[in-house]
C-alpha cells in the first residue's frame, strides 16, 4: 500500500540476482530515449488525501517509489543491500556508544534541482516539517525517537535521539527524510497535487487526468551530486488499471519493463513458456500478507478466537493453488532472509488442525459459529488477492467453527475504516522500509503503530527498545524470537504468506535485477538501453 540495520551476510546474499542481464556502462552515456516502465500503483488525490505525493504524507511503496527517485536523502543503503552509505551527506556517523547522536556532514556544492544549494538548515527543515505536520496516516512513526535537530554552519546537522536507536540511519534512508526546498514545502502545511521538487536524480513531471496520475516523466537532474551512478536520460512511469493491461502494453513494446504488480498467472505462464524476446527476473521479496485485527472488536476481542484461527490457516494451500510460484507460506512476521526470523507461528500450532482449533474455542467458552467479515482492499497490495480471500472464507467456514463473509473494498476507503477500526478482521500488505527484524514488529506492535492497533504489549514494546541498543543485529535475534514467540501467542496479527517478486522486461533492457530490490524499491536510475 505503504513502506531497515543492518543486514547481515545472509540478507546480503539473499539480494544478489538470480537472473542477470548483459552488462551495461555505468556514465549514464546510452541513449537518450525515454524508458518506459508499467505500473499499477495508483496516485490519486481526493479530500481524504489531497497530498498524495507529499513526504509528510505519503506512506506507500508506489508513493515511495516516485520520491525515492526525486528527493534525496543523507543515507541510502547501497545496491544489493548492506548498511547505508553517504548520499546527500559525505559522512554520516553515530558520535556516542549509545547510538543517540547521529551526525552528518553534506557534501559541498549539493543543489537543488532549480539550482539553490541545500544546506544544513534545509535538512533540519525538511525533518522538522514532518514531525510538526504528524500526518495520522503518515510515515511520522519512523522520525518518532528524535528529541532535537541540531545545525552546525552550512554543511553539518546532528540528530539527538530521545533512546538508542541501531537502525536509524535506515529510517534516514527512507523518503520520510526526503531533503524538500522550504520554497515549495510550507511548514505547517501539505503539498496539495501531484508534483515533487527536490535534488534526487531526476526531476518529475507528473501527467494527471481526474485527479489521478497517469504517468510521471522522470528527466535526469543536471544539478544532482550524490552516491548513485545515473544511467538513462529520462524515464517514464506509466500507471496501468490492472496487469493484464500492463502485459499487454509489454507485449506491444509499449513499455520496456514491467514491475509492480504483475498478476501470479503472468509470472507462472512466463516460466512455463519462456520468450526469446522477454527477460523474466525473479528479484526475492521481503513483502509479506497478513491479517489484522481489531482486539477491541466483540467478534475477535478474546484472543481464544484468534488463536483458533490459526489453528486452522492452511497457508500452503494458499501459496500454491493462489500465487504458486510467487509467494512462500509465512509462520511469523519476520519472514526468512531476516535475521532472528523462527517460524513461530507453525512452532506453535502445527499443521492446520479442526480438533485443535475447537477445543481452543471450547476451552475459553466461545460459541460457535463464531461470525465476522473479512475485508479486504481491491487494488494496491496484489492481483492475487481476492482469490486468496475466497480461500481463507472457504478454509475457515469448512471447519463448522466459523461463519465468514469476504467484502472488498478499494484502498481510498479501506484504508480510512481500518484505521478507525471498523472492521474486525482485515487483509494488509507489508512493504518493509528497511529490512531489519524491527520493521516487521515495531510498525505492528510499537507504540503509535502503523495499524492504530489496540494490541498492546508492554512485554513485546519493552522488547523492541532493547533490541535498538545493538548496532550489531545479530545480537538482537533472541530478542526478537521472543518477541515472535508473543505474537504467536497473542495473535494480534496474522501472518499468511511471503512474495516473490518478478519483474519482466523487452530484450535490450539492462540493470533489470537492479531496478527493483527486496523491498520493491524502484532504483529506476540502474536502467539503461543496450547498445550493442
Amino acid at each position: 500500500m505503504n513502506r531497515k540495520t543492518l543486514v547481515l551476510p545472509a540478507v546480503v546474499g539473499l539480494l544478489a540476482p538470480v537472473l542477470a542481464a548483459c552488462g551495461a556502462s555505468d556514465d549514464g552515456s546510452e541513449g537518450k530515449a525515454a524508458i518506459v516502465v508499467g505500473t499499477t500503483d495508483r496516485f490519486v488525490a481526493s479530500k481524504d488525501s489531497p497530498a498524495p505525493l507529499d513526504p509528510a504524507i505519503g506512506y506507500e511503496a508506489g508513493v515511495w517509489n516516485v520520491l525515492r527517485q526525486t528527493l534525496q536523502t543523507l543515507v541510502h543503503v547501497p545496491r544489493g543491500g548492506g548498511e547505508p552509505v553517504p548520499e546527500a551527506a559525505e559522512s554520516c556517523t553515530f558520535t556516542d556508544t549509545q547510538s543517540e547522536s547521529y551526525r552528518c556532514k553534506l557534501r559541498s556544492g549539493l543543489k537543488f534541482a532549480d539550482g539553490k544549494p541545500v544546506t544544513a538548515d534545509d535538512v533540519k527543515y525538511s525533518i522538522d516539517r514532518v514531525i510538526r505536520i504528524d500526518a495520522p496516516n503518515g510515515p511520522v512513526a519512523l522520525l518518532d525517537n528524535i528529541d532535537t535537530v541540531e545545525t552546525q554552519g552550512e554543511r553539518e546537522v546532528i540528530f539527538h535521539l530521545r533512546a538508542p536507536d541501531a537502525t536509524f540511519p535506515y529510517k534516514l534512508a527512507t523518503p520520510v527524510a526526503g531533503i524538500v526546498p522550504r520554497s515549495r514545502y510550507e511548514a505547517k502545511s501539505v503539498r496539495t497535487g501531484f508534483q515533487v521538487d527536490g535534488s534526487g536524480p531526476y526531476t518529475m513531471k507528473p501527467e494527471v487526468e481526474h485527479n489521478q496520475v497517469v504517468k510521471v516523466v522522470f528527466t535526469r537532474n543536471p544539478h544532482y551530486k550524490g552516491d548513485v551512478k545515473v544511467r538513462n536520460e529520462k524515464v517514464e512511469l506509466d500507471v496501468f488499471p490492472d496487469a493484464t493491461a500492463m502485459g499487454k502494453a509489454l507485449d506491444s513494446r509499449k513499455i520496456d519493463m514491467m514491475t509492480r504488480t504483475m498478476s501470479p498467472e503472468q509470472s507462472q505462464r512466463m516460466l512455463e513458456e519462456p520468450r526469446d524476446d522477454i527477460k523474466l527476473t525473479e528479484v526475492p521479496g521481503l513483502a509479506i500478507h497478513f491479517l489484522g485485527f481489531n482486539t477491541k472488536d466483540p467478534a475477535v476481542k478474546n484472543k481464544a478466537v484468534r488463536q483458533a484461527m490459526a489453528q486452522v490457516i492452511d497457508r500452503g494451500e494458499i501459496a500454491s493453488k493462489v500465487y504458486g510460484t510467487t509467494a512462500e507460506p509465512l509462520y511469523s512476521l519476520i519472514p526468512p532472509g531476516i535475521t532472528a526470523h523462527a517460524n513461530a507461528f507453525y512452532n506453535a500450532y502445527g499443521e492446520p488442525s479442526t480438533e485443535k482449533a475447537a477445543a481452543i474455542l471450547r476451552d475459553a467458552g466461545i460459541e460457535t459459529p463464531v461470525k465476522f467479515t473479512l475485508h479486504y482492499p481491491t487494488d494496491r497490495v496484489g492481483a492475487g488477492t481476492p482469490a486468496e480471500f475466497a480461500t481463507l472464507k472457504k478454509q475457515f467456514d469448512a471447519t463448522g467453527l466459523f461463519d465468514v463473509t469476504v467484502q472488498g473494498t478499494p484502498w481510498a476507503k479501506y484504508r480510512p475504516a481500518q484505521l478507525r477500526g471498523d472492521y474486525a478482521v482485515y487483509g494488509m500488505g507489508w512493504f518493509p522500509d528497511f529490512p531489519d527484524p524491527d520493521n516487521f514488529t515495531a510498525p505492528f506492535l510499537d507504540r503509535n503503530n502503523f495499524l492504530n492497533s489496540p494490541y498492546a504489549s508492554a512485554p513485546a514494546q519493552n522488547l523492541i527498545a532493547q533490541s535498538r541498543r545493538e548496532s550489531d543485529r545479530s545480537a538482537a535475534t533472541k530478542t526478537f524470537q521472543r518477541i515472535q514467540e508473543i505474537v504467536a501467542t497473542d495473535v494480534p496479527v496474522l501472518p499468511i504468506s511471503q512474495d516473490e517478486q518478478y519483474v519482466a522486461s523487452r530484450d535490450g533492457l539492462t540493470g533489470v535485477e537492479w531496478a527493483v530490490n527486496s523491498s520493491a524499491d524502484l532504483q529506476l536510475w540502474e536502467l539503461a538501453k543496450d547498445t550493442h
